[in-house]
């Protein structure tokens, strides 16, 4: 593979990597969990020589298919997304909430790094790269099929290649049961009739997420079930890729505060340590990633620690960090971003396949322009506006301050600093009979259509203004402003912050109109600073 070096300045004006807000490496050789209170769900992980890669679930947001990258596991950075638009495109131009790209495995197979990810509604897609840094091939459609979701694939010492997936009962209307499939040794296709290797009904319902591997002569298929946020993790092994398989358990929450823990992916390093990495669901802030250390015994995995002696591992909260040579950077996935450079941050992601008007960069100026974008006719509240450019929670509390420059041409132009789910909430600079107003809107039950509230505003006298929330544990959300950059004026009601459709809670920026004409307002952000 070819190396490159990764620069990451974590020196954003006045905010400096200590100011960040979930730092999982404790800087004495050991880690906390999570590895990133962030929501990358469905985590699937791959080695290659020194280097790690993570890919996760992104649903409806574009780019989308996020790749990040570690030397050891704990410290992570966003440095690509396998695709900028999602296919079909005139389906996921208009926001999709809760479809779109499920459950990605990632795998390196000569000198090639495939990523495979299903879409429920349309099937199992694959792209591939010489470069996980670089441009990605555009996606192939390996199976079409409704409800086909949770791909993984492998390829085996004697040349033939096999895919596992498991089935969405929203879509197939069947679920728990795993199939493993034949494949073309290019990945592209998969030929014969499936083979129905698990059913889980017996002892492990909603089974889902397989991962495929191979290990001293045994096929295994790692696959969670019992649910998202109440499940555990089984394990399946067999001589013979299409079984029977023998089953055990082999991570549950016992009597710790992790529950699920739900689907991730196994990684062996240079030196033969095994370790896992899953994610846990917690709600508004999403589907957290957590690193678990693994072991064999009797050619079973066990993973974390056994505390309570049940014969079953359970998380940990801290541990020593995987033994991958040298000495690591302390990283964590990007958040602020100072506007100055030719493209946004990788953090960023829109609510749809992105229009290439709603935001031009300033790099020189060290600005970043939002367009306000025509609302539709039949426009209610902004969860299917298409044009928010958003990002994940980055832990448990922080502060998202940015600092913008409304420039509005009519009545109905707004912009502002949101926190997107299903319901969702935000500080908004607005122009109303001619005059610039900052208010806080509130919208309960989005997703059911339901209208804003404006629950406090207060009349401006420029167009410069700094806007900032504050997330409390719980996912209490304060929104306050300032004229000067230096006191804010907080406003009137608190807001409980809720997930979306299969993710966390978002926390970004937008701009919108209610009229039509032959130029719109906009709003130059200075800077966006997560502490």
């Amino acid at each position: 593979m070819m190396k490159r070096t990764i620069i990451v300045s974590f020196l954003l004006g006045c905010v400096t990597l200590h100011a960040q807000p979930w730092i999982p490496d404790l800087g004495n050789g050991e880690y906390k969990n999570p590895i990133i209170h962030a929501d990358y769900s469905d985590p699937d992980v791959v080695r290659s020589g020194d280097d790690f890669f993570m890919v996760s679930s992104s649903f409806n947001v574009a780019p989308g298919l996020p790749v990040l990258h570690s030397k050891d596991l704990v410290n992570w950075t966003i440095v690509n997304h396998v695709f900028k638009n999602q296919v079909p495109l005139d389906v996921f131009n208009i926001p999709q909430h809760g479809n779109g790209t499920w459950a990605p495995a990632i795998r390196y197979h000569e000198g090639e790094f495939y990523v495979y990810y299903a879409d429920p509604d349309y099937g199992i897609y694959m792209s591939k790269t010489k470069d996980p840094f670089g441009e990605w091939d555009p996606v192939v459609l390996v199976k079409e099929g409704k409800g086909w979701i949770d791909p993984c694939p492998l390829w085996d010492e004697d040349g033939n290649a096999y895919l596992v997936n498991a089935f969405a009962g929203s879509r197939a209307g069947m679920k728990s049961i795993l199939v493993v499939h034949r494949m073309t040794p290019d990945g592209t296709s998969l030929f014969g009739e499936g083979v129905l290797v698990f059913d889980g009904h017996a002892a492990h319902g909603t089974i889902e997420g397989p991962k495929f591997y191979k290990r001293n002569g045994y096929y295994y298929i790692f696959a969670p079930a019992g649910g998202v946020s109440t499940g555990w993790q089984t394990i399946l092994r067999s001589r013979d890729v299409f079984g029977p398989y023998e089953e055990k358990v082999v991570l549950h929450q016992g009597n710790t505060d992790i529950n699920g823990p739900h689907q991730g992916g196994w990684v062996e390093l240079e030196n033969g340590e095994d370790w896992f990495i899953h994610f846990q669901d917690k709600g508004a802030y999403g589907r957290i990633v957590h690193l678990q250390p693994m072991d064999w015994v009797d050619d079973w995995p066990t993973m974390g620690v056994d505390r309570n002696k049940d014969g079953i591992g359970e998380p940990v909260a801290t541990y020593r960090k995987p033994n991958a040579g040298g000495t690591n950077e302390i990283m964590v996935p990007q958040t602020s971003d100072e506007f100055n450079d030719v493209a946004t941050g990788l953090q960023w992601q829109w609510n749809a396949n992105p229009q290439a008007e709603w935001m031009f960069n300033r790099g020189s100026i060290g600005t970043m322009r939002l367009y306000c974008m025509l609302l539709a006719e039949d426009h209610v509240n902004y969860w299917n506006v298409p044009n928010l450019l958003m990002q994940k929670f980055p832990a448990l509390e922080f502060t998202a301050t940015t600092k913008l420059k409304f420039n509005s041409m009519m009545d109905g132009d707004r912009t502002g600093l949101m926190i997107m789910g299903m319901d969702y909430a935000s500080i908004s600079v607005y122009q109303e009979e001619g005059r610039l107003y900052v208010g806080e809107f509130i919208c309960k039950d989005a997703r059911g259509g339901k209208e804003e509230v404006l629950t406090d505003s207060a009349p401006l006298e420029n167009a410069e203004i700094w806007l900032r929330v504050s997330v409390k544990k719980g996912a209490v959300c304060s929104f306050s402003y300032s004229t000067n950059g230096k006191k804010y004026k907080k406003m009137n009601t608190d807001f409980t912050a809720v997930e979306g459709r299969w993710i966390g809670a978002r926390v970004g920026l937008f701009a919108s109109s209610t009229q039509l004409t032959n130029d719109k307002g906009y709003a130059d952000f200075d800077w966006f600073r997560i502490e």
